[in-house]
């Protein structure tokens, strides 16, 4: 592993290999990520510009709009590049009155996985992160057990977790294999948060994918660190010339080998930026420095 790419399923017999960064797609929905943007034309511009900059893997979910993230990617990129990689993800649905909630029993993963197929144009995905808003361990389990079914009869290639427990990877691994986890995770929140509603164990799930060699993929890194003081961020980001954002990302790439961050963003020529942070050198110093 590097800080340049990533394989996803590496010990399977069809791995992909993930460029860093990613890019996240949630942003790209309207408000409080709901219905379409205010700019379609430039959502899809930005898309396309993202793979142009050598950006392959995508992170989306059929409940981000709704629907409205995947057709986006649809739209601007199908047909698709042979290594392009698109990650969505499955276990929640959006409410008439924008709330999020629970879509995890067995038939509700299979409608999910279904509408993913159809929105992606795709008759396999290739990565689908299971089990945001489920919350009781034996509905955690029975969902389990329906993605890998799903995975088995060849609609999913690789299956992740999203918004996992500790024990919940445990319980994961013994099911079957897992290629990737998806939790919150950020330079200002490495530790669990029981006061965030998506304080679920980042930092704890970080370490386990570590152990077993599984990429580790953060979500909210920039939401949750940029809003904050940051008063060693911002003095290493200007006597290095760069962003706080890029810096941000710059240390998850240097935090360890096995994240794969997925910055969002709405600007081109933020979106730019990020993807300049692969230039970013950390010495041990500074690494040290920032804590």
């Amino acid at each position: 592993m590097s800080n340049k790419e990533i394989i996803i399923g590496a010990d399977s017999a069809n791995p992909l290999t993930a460029h860093k960064p990613g890019y996240g797609t949630m942003r790209l929905t309207g408000a409080d990520f709901y219905g379409e943007p205010r700019d379609r034309d430039g959502a899809i511009a930005l898309l396309r510009r993202a793979v142009e900059l050598g950006v392959n893997f995508f992170d989306t979910a059929d409940f981000y709009g709704p629907g409205v993230t995947n057709k986006l990617l649809a739209d601007a990129l199908y047909p698709y590049d042979t290594d392009l990689i698109i990650a969505t993800k499955v276990g929640a649905k959006r409410g008439a009155d924008k709330s999020w909630l629970p879509y995890g029993k067995p038939n509700e993963l299979r409608s999910s996985i279904e509408s993913n197929l159809k929105e992606l144009k795709l008759e396999q995905l290739h990565l689908v992160h299971y089990g945001k808003a489920v919350n009781s361990p034996g509905d955690y389990e029975e969902g389990l057990a329906t993605m890998l079914a799903l995975q088995k009869e060849g609609k999913i290639l690789h299956l992740g977790l999203s918004n996992a427990t500790v024990d919940q990877f445990n319980t994961s691994i013994k099911m079957g294999k897992i290629a990737s986890a998806e939790n919150m995770y950020s330079y200002t929140q490495r530790v669990t948060d029981p006061a965030s509603p998506y304080g679920f164990q980042g930092g704890e799930l970080l370490s386990l994918c570590e152990e077993h060699q599984i990429p580790f993929i953060p979500f909210f890194s920039l939401q949750t660190s940029l809003p904050t003081a940051q008063d060693k961020m911002k003095e290493l980001a200007d006597a290095k010339g760069v962003t706080i954002a890029q810096l941000n990302i710059a240390w998850l790439l240097h935090r360890s080998a096995w994240i794969l961050p997925i910055p969002g963003t709405t600007s081109i020529s933020h979106l730019e930026e990020n993807i300049k942070v692969g230039e970013i050198s950390l010495s041990e110093e500074e690494l040290a420095f920032l804590g």
